[in-house]
């Protein structure tokens, strides 16, 4: 079986299944099965596959077709340029929530204190640190995502500070700059409706906010009330459908709201400095 025979035969596997983006797919596990870059496949087609190679690509091919993502079959997701380390215990990070970490940068001051509120891979809280002169701080409440957000900080020698706690527990009143937050917002009546590869391989605790997708909004908008300094910045990725009810939440004691669209046009970040 030689490279590009492996890859038109993957290809056609994945289209049969309907998996999105099959050539990028195929040409992602075979990259991952033979410890190449991409470029390998088209520099090297007629190559052999070695046996070991052979027996790793059918097996990753075997969990994308089950509806295993990608990036947890290679361990890895792109995020702002830097390469983040990925497992079931953190959500994917997405393109869209780089309109976040923009929004962050444009508002942090030199030696502010910034917080990333449910950091899961650590990608919003790495990049803060790492495209800002801000002190770093990231929360999550499961350690097994904190786990892997410390060992993508080390990993791409960011100064970052992890804590495990429910939202802000940690922090005292009136102590933060800027709060930043990409929270769970999908509502739990959506659960069927999802994707197979998000409902039943992205971790629920990071994805399901209850019964109308608010919850963990009302919630943070109460602590960032209480934790941020005198006009410090609140920052948060909306969902679907959220716009209008989260920024009813922002009414009162808070002012500059403003709302960035993503590449679509849909409604993304919220942000509003606290009064």
């Amino acid at each position: 079986m030689t490279i590009l025979t492996a890859l038109l035969q993957g290809t056609k596997l994945l289209e049969d299944e309907a998996i999105a983006a099959p050539r990028l797919t195929a040409e992602v596990l075979l990259t991952h099965a033979l410890q190449r870059e991409r470029s390998y496949l088209y520099a090297h087609p007629e190559e052999e596959l070695s046996e070991i190679a052979w027996i790793h690509y059918g097996r990753y091919f075997h969990e994308r077709m089950k509806g295993k993502p990608t990036q947890y079959i290679t361990g890895h997701q792109e995020f702002y340029g830097r390469d983040f380390r990925v497992t079931p215990d953190v959500l994917i990070p997405r393109p869209e929530t780089e309109h976040l970490v923009e929004a962050a940068i444009a508002r942090v001051q030199p030696r502010d204190i910034a917080v990333d509120v449910g950091t899961g891979s650590g990608a919003i809280a790495i990049t803060l640190a790492l495209e800002t002169a801000a002190h770093v701080f990231a929360t999550d409440i499961s350690t097994a995502a904190l786990n892997v957000a410390q060992a993508n900080a080390q990993q791409l020698s960011a100064s970052v500070g992890f804590l495990a706690c429910d939202l802000v527990d940690a922090f005292p009143d009136h102590g933060i700059n800027v709060l930043v937050s990409n929270p769970p917002y999908v509502p739990r009546t959506d659960q069927p409706s999802l994707q197979r590869e998000v409902r039943d391989h992205e971790p629920h605790v990071a994805l399901f906010a209850g019964p109308t997708g608010l919850e963990i909004y009302e919630r943070l908008i109460v602590e960032a009330s209480r934790v941020l300094r005198p006009h410090g910045w609140l920052l948060l990725e909306l969902g679907y459908n959220s716009l209008d009810p989260v920024r009813a939440m922002l009414e009162h004691g808070w002012s500059d709201i403003d709302v960035i669209p993503d590449l679509a046009g849909y409604p993304r970040v919220l942000a509003a400095r606290n009064l």
